[in-house]
């Protein structure tokens, strides 16, 4: 195993991560003082994606690659669509905003899944972005059950 594939399967997921956190801050105010129970969970998950961050940037130095801390063109891409559409939806922001983050949430796990299963990670990496795909399960089963509930409403 190549130490420069593995700082480039790790900054990916470093790019990955970055647009979650961008995309979780961009939510618009509105939506909490409508539903303040899932700010909650977003700030949550803020969090959790920081620590993830810093959980990474560690890997690649230690491996003495150069972490590249910034988002990717997909999620640009996809923060400006989330945009256009948000500009244009004629029903529930919330619901939008619920979509958005539980098709992100399913696009991160598709992402860590294939870092795993590519086998350009160590062992101590592939531990660790094993937890972190756990933490990333967790969270889109629960927007999953909260967008279910939203809709029986």
């Amino acid at each position: 195993m190549k130490t420069e594939e593995t700082v480039s399967v790790l900054n990916d997921l470093l790019h990955i991560t970055n647009d979650r956190i961008e995309g979780f801050e961009k939510v618009e105010g509105k939506i909490w003082e409508m539903y303040p129970d899932i700010k909650n969970e977003y700030d949550r998950m803020i969090s959790q994606s920081k620590i993830m961050k810093n959980e990474l940037i560690n890997l690649i130095t230690e491996k003495n690659g150069t972490p590249e801390d910034s988002t990717s063109i997909a999620g640009a891409l996809h923060r400006t669509w989330i945009d256009i559409k948000n500009s244009f939806t004629v029903g529930s922001l919330e619901e939008s905003t619920l979509e958005n983050v539980i098709f992100g949430e399913k696009a991160a796990i598709e992402a860590y899944q294939k870092a795993l299963e590519s086998g350009d990670l160590c062992e101590k990496s592939e531990k660790i972005v094993s937890e972190q795909l756990h933490s990333l399960k967790i969270s889109y089963n629960q927007f999953k059950k909260i967008e279910e509930y939203k809709k029986k409403e």
